[in-house]
């Protein structure tokens, strides 16, 4: 990015994130970027916003300068709802109860399966990652937004193993799968935001953020990216968007 900005990469990313979201609506989310968008937008736009972990929080208000480093962490139970077990709150899932699962992932591809296993040969693979936890069944049973950096070590053409599945080959085949609601909704990262195209399922470039090209965005990609002929640009953050999302992440925790 050329422009001059007084917001960091790592800001955009929740600022982006939190408004897909909308009020009223159920968010299951996982730590880090995902957290902090949620109750960014509970702060904002979303007051009826209920916010879920996986460690079985339901109805989460997180205090500004208290993030949780984990959604197991007892400061995520501070003036929710209810607290519940992990396996009853994964069940709301089940039941269709839950709008939009919100994580970040180390590898997405062009069909938006995410990995977050392990990197190489599965045989003998370079690098553990933390696992699933419940990644799984999140992407399995609700729509998906993803927000992670952009790098083409990230975004490749086909990830090294499928923790949460997408739209896994493409076409119809989630569905053929055995998984007939839910996919991918939106992939936000510091250049672009992400969609996916409605019959093919693979991932085209909804808007560009400010000051940045479409070529700077494809040559951070691993795989050939779809373009419309109009490519919309996303509105910079705004003074507010920053200080109260700052308040939030006081310690600076994830927007350093």
């Amino acid at each position: 990015m050329t422009e001059a900005r007084n917001y960091t990469a790592a800001e955009i990313l929740p600022i982006l994130s939190a408004r897909q979201l909308r009020d009223g609506q159920v968010v299951f989310a996982g730590v880090g970027t995902p957290l902090l968008a949620a109750t960014l937008a509970q702060r904002l736009n979303c007051p009826r916003l209920t916010i879920l972990f996986e460690g079985g929080v339901v109805g989460a208000f997180v205090e500004p300068g208290k993030l949780p480093p984990s959604t197991n962490d007892q400061r995520c139970t501070r003036r929710a709802n209810m607290v519940l077990g992990s396996s009853d709150v994964l069940l709301l899932l089940q039941r269709g109860y839950v709008d939009i699962g919100f994580m970040g992932g180390a590898q997405i591809d062009q069909f938006g399966n995410l990995n977050s296993s392990f990197i190489g040969d599965p045989a003998n693979p370079k690098t553990r990652l933390p696992g699933t936890g419940g990644g799984n069944d999140i992407s399995s049973l609700t729509n998906m937004i993803v927000a992670m950096k952009h790098e083409k070590r990230r975004f490749v053409e086909n990830v090294d193993f499928i923790t949460s599945p997408g739209f896994i080959r493409g076409g119809t085949s989630r569905h053929d799968s055995g998984l007939p609601a839910g996919g991918m909704f939106r992939v936000i990262t510091e250049l672009a935001i992400f969609g996916f195209d409605e019959k093919t399922r693979r991932m085209k470039v909804l808007a560009l953020n400010p000051g940045v090209t479409r070529e700077e965005v494809q040559d951070n990609t691993g795989f050939r990216l779809d373009f419309d002929d109009e490519i919309a640009i996303t509105e910079p953050p705004t003074e507010t968007e920053l200080r109260v999302l700052r308040q939030l992440d006081s310690e600076r925790l994830f927007i350093a």
